[in-house]
């Protein structure tokens, strides 16, 4: 069983199980102690009336399922009185918080005709190194896609919340609305920790017929969420475009964990997650999970696939990560600098993993293993021994991931390196320094 991040990959479809958790488990059959007891003595029917008997028991089996379904429908669903939500959506203008209970609906149509103006398309064109068969790397560009909600407005940009591994190692962002409109978008915020994201696409780049097409979320309280209560999943599945699923929520406060296919790393979410039936397929990574009142509740993350699971999608509680939103809000805008004007700490290192922090007691980060004399690093008194954390407040787990961050800044621009320092008790304390990037050795 393996638990699968919700991003399409259209070039390759063997490249999403490089970007998936893998949890290894199963279900055990449940065994009666009966004894067998011994065959009474019965008299043979005739073969027609036999036949005749079967079909009037599997008649009054359906009748009573369809009399029973229509029962259920009728006081549980709500199907004599069809009742929904208007107030999904506001125009585009900023966040909205709501607290109301959820109605249950029959019919979603008029639910998804108001919240699909605010769920996007993403497509992340990334360049990815790959290693031939002779043993040389060459670089390849891969396209991917997912999905995104709009869910707040500036004076000058967009905002829309996405998963990290949607957006992670993009060279560039592609953001389809509602009306199919395409349009570039720029990292405002990353949290890779808690797959968390917030891309922004400039105000001036948007026709005022798209804005006009297009509708800032609302979100609901998912504080509030029922097991039972229906589930709307809402997003670009398998790349082809928005699409909708339905179901229930199935279970709250699931802690999702796994493997991780990279690194082989068991993996463990601090984030209590929102289980539901609702399909949720490669491509739907970033969408929204929808109450019946049209309220976003959840930002689907993932999926349990295997061959003996089906229907456990799970999405990330609105009310439980608006903090981390806020934060990711406020950053600045990143837009990526030419190749030649790209910013270096001056350091060499290596990835502290997980494995690594549980074994020899340090912190996840980047292990400085050398400083470049001169450089921006030795400049600010960094030294071997140091584990680079966060580059101006953003998470870094890898060198991977401390290289995506400094792209976005030149040389001669000043960032904040958080660092964990080693004590001579074997602790760890940690320190943010000012650090001016330096021009890449030549």
């Amino acid at each position: 069983m393996e638990n699968q991040y919700s991003y399409y990959n259209p070039d390759d479809h063997q490249q999403n199980d490089q970007n998936e958790y893998q949890n290894q488990g199963g279900n055990q059959g449940w065994h009666h102690g009966h004894e067998p007891r011994e065959p009474k003595e019965k008299k043979k029917m005739p073969r027609a009336v036999a036949v005749v008997g079967l079909a009037l028991l599997f008649g009054v089996v359906s009748s009573s399922v369809f009399l029973t379904s229509n029962l259920v429908g009728s006081k549980v669903l709500g199907l004599e009185k069809n009742t929904e939500s208007k107030e999904t959506a506001s125009k585009v203008s900023g966040t909205t918080l709501t607290k109301s209970s959820s109605v249950v609906t029959s019919d979603v149509s008029g639910v998804v005709e108001n919240v699909m103006p605010s769920v996007v398309s993403i497509t992340n064109l990334s360049v990815q190194e790959v290693q031939n068969f002779f043993g040389g790397v060459s670089q390849q560009e891969s396209e991917s896609a997912g999905s995104g909600i709009i869910i707040s407005q500036t004076d000058e940009e967009l905002l829309i919340v996405t998963n990290y591994h949607v957006i992670a190692g993009s060279e560039t962002l592609t953001v389809t609305f509602d009306d199919e409109t395409s349009l570039e978008a720029n990292i405002k915020g990353t949290d890779s920790e808690h797959d968390l994201a917030v891309i922004a696409v400039p105000l001036d780049t948007i026709s005022s017929d798209t804005m006009e097409a297009i509708a800032v979320a609302t979100l609901g309280d998912s504080t509030k969420l029922q097991i039972g209560e229906p589930a709307i999943v809402i997003g670009n599945a398998l790349g082809y475009g928005q699409s909708v699923t339905t179901g229930v929520i199935s279970a709250l406060n699931r802690q999702n964990s796994g493997t991780d296919a990279q690194t082989g790393e068991e993996v463990t979410s601090d984030i209590k997650l929102i289980q539901t039936d609702a399909a949720i397929n490669p491509g739907n990574s970033g969408g929204a999970l929808v109450n019946a009142n049209g309220e976003v509740v959840g930002i689907n993350s993932s999926k349990i696939a295997g061959t003996t699971v089906e229907g456990m999608g799970y999405a990330i509680p609105i009310s439980d990560v608006m903090d981390i939103l806020d934060n990711l809000m406020s950053q600045k805008t990143k837009a990526k600098v030419p190749e030649e004007k790209k910013g270096y700490l001056g350091i060499t290192g290596f990835d502290v993993t997980a494995q690594n922090a549980e074994q020899f007691g340090m912190p996840t980060g980047v292990y400085i293993d050398e400083v470049t004399r001169g450089g921006g690093a030795d400049d600010a008194g960094l030294t071997k021994g140091n584990v680079i954390t966060a580059i101006n407040g953003t998470r870094v787990e890898s060198m991977d991931a401390l290289k995506s961050e400094l792209e976005y800044y030149a040389a001669g621009e000043t960032v904040s390196v958080t660092v964990s320092i080693p004590e001579n008790n074997g602790e760890y304390s940690e320190k943010t320094v000012d650090v001016t990037l330096g021009k890449a050795a030549k």
